[in-house]
């Protein structure tokens, strides 16, 4: 449909429940006028049938009487949709849009409109001069016929406005409008998504996420190394020398295959940055390992194995090599932590020298 109304900008926080948007609805609004015109009908016939046997002739009147005034008054929308729309392509018409027999056909149906409002208020007053007929009673089975009319017409009264509700749209959760896909006059379809990563919704119109965050595309061999909860650093390229703070919000259960990369979205909330950082910004992030106290660690590139056995190579009294074995705790970038084999402030060899045993082609 067409967008009528569009009440928010990118950049604004929107509230639950807050109206963003609206669409054209004006064939809607004249449904919604003969819909409740003929729940109106519907109840005054009900309303006649029901009055039985009573011997008044004013019973029988007055339902008449509220029966032509609910016509008049499905008359009177017709005559307002006809006449708007005679308004609408009249300006068509001017601006050449339309040809001047498509603008005769908009007229007759004015015309048309107009006529049979005037037949309507006859009718109307013709059964303002029946108040004196005698009402004959009303069987059963007519009853319940006047009650499933009414039920009939309730029913699509329902349907209109579900319909008219349709074309507005909701903000389902509070948060930031963080794009903006269309402006009003646009045809869009107000059809709503949602990611089963990020908090966010989007519509045709905006997309809608509940606080500022950064969606980050993590290799699978990493990450079994991250948790919710898990400290993040950010810095942006708009603030050079700045680092911000956040945490793991959420891993996605399953990888995502791009030019057979497979990685991992992980959903990082900021903690802080909020005033600065922007919908759109390119961000690194760094993923920070859990804060040990007194660890030892080395780098990655001084674990060797001997025998099936991993170890260190620390320098014997002569200063060679001598092979140690360890326990391996957490590896984090290109450090490893020892658990146990290795006292802090130990010595051990990353480039191993060349008339060293181990300088030499082992088999292991």
């Amino acid at each position: 449909g067409i967008l009528e109304e569009l009440f928010v900008q990118q950049g604004d926080r929107v509230t639950r429940g807050q109206l963003i948007a609206r669409m054209a609805n004006d064939d809607v609004e004249a449904q919604m006028l003969q819909a409740q015109a003929r729940v109106a009908r519907a109840e005054a016939r009900l309303a006649e049938v029901r009055a039985g046997n009573r011997p008044e002739d004013i019973a029988q009147a007055e339902a008449r009487v509220r029966q032509a005034e609910a016509r008049v008054a499905e008359a009177e929308a017709r005559l307002n949709l006809a006449e708007e729309r005679v308004r609408r392509n009249q300006t068509l018409a001017d601006e050449g849009a339309i040809s001047g027999d498509q603008l005769d056909e908009v007229l007759n149906t004015a015309e048309t409109a107009r006529a049979s409002l005037e037949q309507s208020q006859a009718s109307l007053q013709e059964s303002r001069r029946s108040l004196e007929l005698q009402h004959r009673g009303s069987r059963a089975e007519e009853i319940a016929a006047a009650e499933a009319d009414l039920a009939e017409a309730r029913g699509n009264l329902q349907a209109v406005e579900v319909q008219r509700q349709d074309t507005f749209l909701y903000a389902p959760f509070s948060g930031t409008v963080t794009q903006k896909f269309a402006d009003e006059g646009a045809f869009v379809t107000p059809t709503t998504s949602a990611s089963e990563v990020t908090s966010a919704t989007s519509t045709a119109v905006v997309a809608i996420a509940e606080g500022l965050e950064i969606l980050a595309e993590v290799p699978e061999v990493d990450i079994q190394q991250l948790r919710v909860g898990q400290p993040v650093e950010i810095v942006a390229d708009s603030y050079p020398g700045e680092t911000f703070r956040g945490k793991v919000q959420l891993v996605a259960p399953e990888a995502v295959v791009q030019q057979n990369v497979t990685s991992f979205q992980v959903r990082v909330a900021l903690e802080t940055g909020q005033d600065k950082l922007l919908s759109g910004m390119n961000t690194d992030v760094t993923f920070l390992g859990e804060q040990m106290a007194d660890a030892v660690v080395v780098p990655i590139v001084a674990i060797v194995t001997k025998d099936g056995e991993t170890g260190v190579l620390v320098p014997d009294a002569d200063n060679q090599p001598q092979f140690r074995p360890v326990t391996l705790g957490t590896a984090v970038r290109n450090q490893t932590q020892i658990l146990e084999g290795l006292e802090p402030g130990e010595r051990v060899f990353t480039d191993i020298p060349k008339d060293s045993e181990w300088a030499k082609p082992r088999e292991n």
